[in-house]
């Protein structure tokens, strides 16, 4: 089954990056992103033991999850629209992609309105890239201290997405300065957020051996062509 094969590839090399990095490979968590996959793949990367998956859309994963065993876990790291807060909040365990002060006020409010305390990461632009959501390095520092205040959210980490690049070398400053980032929050705070996650399919390796223990991997586990094919516009 190309999928066993694919996750099995994908341990090998967690273990040789892990082992680069002087790190344990039971550190790094494995999340298959699964936008335009079926329940029945989902089922299937489940039943090789994988548990923590991610999707881009909200609505997709409204009904994506419902069909899908109940143990599963389930990460928003998409770009998240105020209007869709109350869902997010519903649906997921954690949300990755927080990037502003007033998303993070109206996901805190819709937790508040489910009884409930939401985990959040913060996501980071840490190159600049016009093209891509996130709060930028010197802005988180600032905000902080605000967005730890908030009443129904709590912080465990930081994420980022590197700039495309067919080599994965290039991806490392990115994930280095991400690793900086969350040592200086860290200060701030007083206290731990533990989550990095950094690295995809593309360059996940190289994540790993700058510290990432959360990779966010669609392609390197599923077919792209599939994906592809079932994407819509």
């Amino acid at each position: 089954m190309e999928l066993a094969a694919n996750l099995n590839q994908v341990r090998e090399r967690i273990e040789a990056a892990c082992l680069r990095a002087r790190r344990n490979p039971s550190e790094v968590t494995v999340m298959a992103v699964t936008k335009s996959q079926s329940p029945e793949t989902v089922r299937a990367a489940a039943d090789l033991g994988l548990n923590l998956f991610g999707e881009n859309r909200v609505q997709e994963a409204k009904i994506k999850i419902g069909l899908c065993p109940a143990r599963l876990r389930w990460h928003m790291i998409g770009h998240l629209q105020s209007n869709k807060c109350r869902d997010a909040v519903h649906f997921f365990e954690m949300i990755q992609s927080v990037d502003s002060l007033a998303l993070a006020r109206e996901i805190s409010k819709w937790a508040a309105q489910s009884a409930k305390t939401m985990p959040i990461l913060l996501e980071v632009n840490i190159a600049g890239e016009a093209s891509k959501f996130g709060y930028r390095p010197e802005q988180l520092l600032e905000e902080l201290p605000q967005l730890n205040s908030l009443p129904k959210i709590e912080i465990h980490g930081l994420m980022t997405l590197a700039p495309w690049s067919p080599t994965p070398e290039r991806a490392r400053l990115v994930f280095r300065r991400l690793r900086e980032l969350k040592e200086q929050c860290e200060q701030i705070l007083a206290a731990p957020i533990p989550l990095l996650s950094m690295g995809m399919s593309g360059d996940y390796e190289v994540a790993i051996e700058e510290g990432a223990n959360l990779v966010r991997l669609g392609s390197a586990l599923f077919d792209p062509r599939a994906t592809m094919r079932s994407e819509t516009p």
